[in-house]
């Protein structure tokens, strides 16, 4: 029974995560790419911008940026623009789908409620909420170059997050007396009263009007991408899988 829901997943997961990868390619790719360009543009900028000390030191300034940006600023290899940063960006995709597909298998299971084809959609976009739009509210999706806050702080925030909207969206899913919606809604609205970690440095080389364009792009590439993880796991459950909750 497992290996059958697991290879639900495994299908819902890829399929969804290679139309991910397409839509990325085309609608997100973009805004990195320009957001690169731009950050390097504002390097080169305060390069230039440096007190003088002779044309061999402004040479070796260019040469440490190009360097740094070529290798990923010595963070180790990086995808170059073309075939290999789809090819890495829809292998993402697909590997996400999987796991994503699979804990919602996994939470249907524990819960003993199914995912269907005629409810798949609802599953993903619970999932949409929980994972892409509550995190964003706090913490939207980032261009190369933008400032950002601590790592550590914004990684507890953002799982915190999530992990409190998913509670509060089970509970008013399965539960319907006052006491669990009200829990739902302290447990939804909590990690906004905290406030997700901000910034020190506000400066960054990126638009703001790129920058907004990125992130309403990518909240609405997310919710096709959980739609299609719900409803695709819905169809394969019922393929492979539909007598579980019946045993």
């Amino acid at each position: 029974m497992i290996g059958r829901v697991v290879l639900a997943a495994l299908l819902a997961g890829i399929a969804a995560g290679f139309i991910m990868g397409a839509i990325q390619h085309l609608r997100l790719t973009p805004f990195i790419i320009a957001a690169e360009n731009f950050e390097a543009a504002g390097a080169a900028g305060h390069a230039h911008a440096a007190p003088e000390a002779g044309a061999g030191s402004e040479a070796h300034s260019h040469a440490d940026h190009d360097h740094g940006h070529a290798h990923d600023h010595g963070e180790g290899w990086a995808p170059a623009d073309g075939w290999q940063r789809t090819l890495a960006t829809t292998l993402t995709a697909v590997m996400a789908g999987a796991g994503f597909a699979a804990v919602l298998a996994a939470i249907s299971l524990i819960s003993g409620l199914p995912i269907t084809p005629q409810n798949g959609l609802v599953w993903g976009l619970c999932g949409f909420l929980a994972v892409t739009l509550a995190p964003a509210m706090g913490l939207p999706p980032e261009l190369p170059g933008m400032p950002a806050g601590d790592l550590l702080a914004r990684q507890v925030w953002w799982i915190g997050t999530i992990a409190a909207t998913a509670a509060g969206i089970f509970l008013i899913a399965t539960r319907g007396e006052a006491w669990a919606i009200a829990l739902a809604i302290v447990l939804i609205g909590l990690p906004h009263l905290i406030g997700a970690p901000g910034a020190v440095d506000s400066e960054s080389a990126v638009p703001p009007g790129l920058a907004a364009s990125f992130a309403a792009n990518a909240i609405a590439a997310n919710a096709i991408f959980w739609v299609l993880i719900g409803q695709f796991l819905g169809l394969a459950l019922n393929r492979t899988a539909k007598d579980i909750y019946a045993t």
